[in-house]
């Protein structure tokens, strides 16, 4: 067995959506003074790599803290679109070309190779992203979610959040971004868990991702 870390870490640093403010990590208790560390962490709920609820765009559709914890952990498939250059679309072919497996799979990750433009101003430009095609067949198909190495499921560009709303709108699936590491995963189904934060009325929150390969 072999486990992929999908996660990027938070940090002060980090890249955050154009508007959001920097999380803060605020050591408020010392070694020294208290005899402890504790860090104060403070931050928006979309955050690095993240999860979408539906009430994210919806405010009488789900939030992540009533989903089943099922919801968060299945089978997984990520389907390589790095040939895209600057503003692709990952069109229905995309899938197609593996449709048995993603037929199989509960969630379809992305990987659009955008995750090496992780802490440059090139990740908030006209990365990659899906067109309704490709969302009518996660609706029809009723996965559990999508994913994608990039900062939003929408074109940077799209203030209306048509692809968010479509999804959410239609269906229960969560929506995951800013993954990392999918080239690590390789091309076969295997398991996904990607855990929230669980706090009461979740639009969203800070996941950790991981893949769990099993001997191949």
């Amino acid at each position: 067995m072999k486990i992929v870390d999908l996660t990027h870490i938070i940090s002060e640093r980090m890249p955050v959506y154009p508007g959001t403010e920097e999380p803060k990590l605020e050591v408020v208790n010392t070694y020294d003074k208290n005899g402890f560390k504790e860090t104060l962490l403070t931050m928006f709920s979309h955050t690095g790599t993240h999860m979408d609820a539906p009430a994210h765009i919806f405010d009488k559709k789900t939030s992540l803290d009533l989903f089943p914890v099922e919801q968060f952990v299945g089978k997984a498939l990520v389907i390589d679109c790095s040939d895209l250059k600057e503003g692709g679309k990952i069109t229905i072919k995309y899938i197609e070309n593996v449709k048995e497996k993603a037929d199989e799979a509960e969630f379809i990750l992305f990987r659009t190779g955008w995750e090496e433009l992780w802490g440059t101003e090139a990740y908030f430009g006209e990365y990659p992203h899906i067109t309704e095609e490709v969302a009518d067949y996660l609706i029809q198909s009723k996965k559990k979610g999508i994913g994608l190495d990039t900062i939003s499921v929408d074109c940077i560009s799209d203030e209306n959040l048509i692809l968010h709303k479509k999804l959410f709108a239609e269906t229960e699936i969560v929506v995951m971004e800013n993954l990392t590491n999918l080239k690590k995963v390789g091309s076969g189904l295997f398991t996904l868990c990607a855990l929230p934060l669980k706090y009461e009325n979740a639009d969203g929150a800070p996941i950790r991702a991981i893949a769990i390969l099993e001997d191949r």
